[in-house]
């Protein structure tokens, strides 16, 4: 298991309840996220914001990390792609299990935010720890090994997807197809749709995961 660099913005009342995890995408890094702890945090003000970077440098270029391979953007091997998600995988639980310990919670106050790969990432690895986190807001992202979901799945946390329905970059339909995965598999899966919004997150689409996270963290 890897360890992971990260940023943290504390909770703004200085009471800590809650832990919220902002995983990044594909050629990012955690500081492209951690911004959402300014507008977040202001609403949720008991609540701890971390933001890891992800394991290795982007093998598709520039100065950003990546979770694990995608052979469409960067030419990788499917086996090697396979294989970086069990290791990212491996190393994002971790670094739960870790944050948790640091800020004194249970996985009942844990929520993961996720864009693009960081969605990915977060609806992989959310359905298989051993005690289900409070919840997991997957922005812009895909369901990946759906038709495992249901052998591998330990636990069934509420999941929010949102999508924006002019993304060129992960097409919209992996919203509906998660959606449908999930549900047939027993989460609790809702949905917003970005209207005109490319791959990005508009401030519909935060204002929509702010209510869930208010709803669901203690």
């Amino acid at each position: 298991m890897r360890e992971l660099r990260f940023g943290r913005r504390g909770a703004v009342s200085g009471t800590v309840r809650s832990l919220v995890v902002l995983v990044h995408g594909y050629g990012a890094d955690g500081a492209d996220l951690l911004g959402l702890a300014d507008v977040l945090g202001a609403n949720l003000p008991d609540t701890v914001f971390v933001a890891p970077d992800a394991p290795q440098r982007c093998a598709g270029g520039g100065l950003g990390f990546q979770w694990f391979p995608i052979p469409w953007l960067d030419g990788s091997a499917v086996a090697l792609a396979e294989a970086g998600l069990d290791a990212a995988a491996e190393d994002l639980n971790g670094f739960l299990d870790a944050q948790l310990l640091a800020e004194g919670l249970g996985p009942e106050a844990l929520a993961l935010v996720g864009f693009s790969q960081g969605a990915m990432i977060g609806m992989h690895v959310a359905p298989r720890r051993a005690v289900a986190v409070a919840g997991v807001v997957a922005i812009s992202g895909r369901l990946l090994r759906p038709e495992r979901l249901a052998a591998e799945g330990m636990v069934r946390p509420p999941v929010l997807l949102v999508h924006g329905d002019a993304d060129p970059v992960v097409p919209f339909e992996d919203m509906a197809q998660a959606g449908a995965a999930l549900g047939a598999a027993g989460f609790d899966v809702s949905g917003h749709v970005m209207r005109g919004a490319g791959h990005t997150i508009a401030p519909d689409g935060l204002g929509v995961a702010l209510r869930f996270l208010q709803e669901r963290l203690p």
